[in-house]
C-alpha cells in the first residue's frame, strides 16, 4: 500500500513539473522577464552625472544610498 501511494505521488510531482514548465516557457514568450532587476543598469547614467560634478566614488555611493562595489561596476561600463 506505501509503495502505491509513494508512486501516485511521484507521478504527481512528475505532472507538476512539466505544467510549471509549460508555465515558464509561456511567460517567456510573451516577454516577462525573470530574476531581480539590474540595479547597476539604472544607475549608470546617474553616476556618470556625479563623476562629471567632480565627486568621487565613496560620496557618489553614500548621495545614491548604494554600496561603494555598485559604484565601481557602474564605472566600468
Amino acid at each position: 500500500m506505501l509503495t502505491m501511494i509513494g508512486a501516485v505521488a511521484a507521478f504527481e510531482r512528475e505532472l507538476m513539473k512539466e505544467r510549471i514548465a509549460g508555465g515558464i516557457e509561456s511567460a517567456k514568450g510573451k516577454g516577462t522577464k525573470f530574476g531581480r532587476p539590474n540595479k547597476v543598469k539604472s544607475l549608470t547614467k546617474e553616476v556618470a552625472k556625479l563623476q562629471a560634478q567632480g565627486l568621487n566614488k565613496s560620496q557618489i555611493a553614500q548621495s545614491l544610498g548604494i554600496s561603494l562595489s555598485t559604484v565601481y561596476r557602474s564605472t566600468k561600463r
